[in-house]
């Protein structure tokens, strides 16, 4: 029997987390559950692991695609080119490295850690 049972939250350090989640609660539609100036948590109400923000003192912005990057996010959406669109208005940017050959789509969220959005139809497969 496996000691670790379910992953709830995964936690990313960052430098404004208030600010994070709110770009992440308007990109997911999913709830945020708790907020203060130095630790933010959003819930996937069931929908897998929730994502949580905490401040980090000397917070030094990712680089992609090399740097100090220690991991990403993989989302998928039913609309590759529009959630793109959505993200990048909601303040995303999207870094000129693009691996994968137009598989899937490399964004940055407002505090430059990456993250991944793949098509719902190519990551069914």
């Amino acid at each position: 029997m496996p000691v670790l049972e379910q992953l709830t939250t995964v936690v990313i350090d960052c430098a404004d987390p208030v600010a994070l989640a709110a770009f992440y609660q308007k990109a997911t539609g999913w709830e945020i559950t708790y907020s203060d100036e130095d630790f933010a948590s959003l819930s996937a109400d069931g929908a897998g692991p929730g994502l949580a923000f905490v401040r980090v003192e000397g917070y030094r912005t990712p680089q992609w695609p090399e740097g100090n990057k220690h991991l990403h996010l993989d989302f998928t959406v039913p609309d590759l080119d529009r959630a793109v669109e959505e993200l990048l208005a909601l303040g995303s940017s999207r870094p000129a490295f693009q691996p994968g050959e137009g598989q899937w789509v490399v964004l940055t969220d407002p505090q430059g850690h990456p993250f991944c959005l793949i098509p719902a139809t190519t990551a069914a497969n």
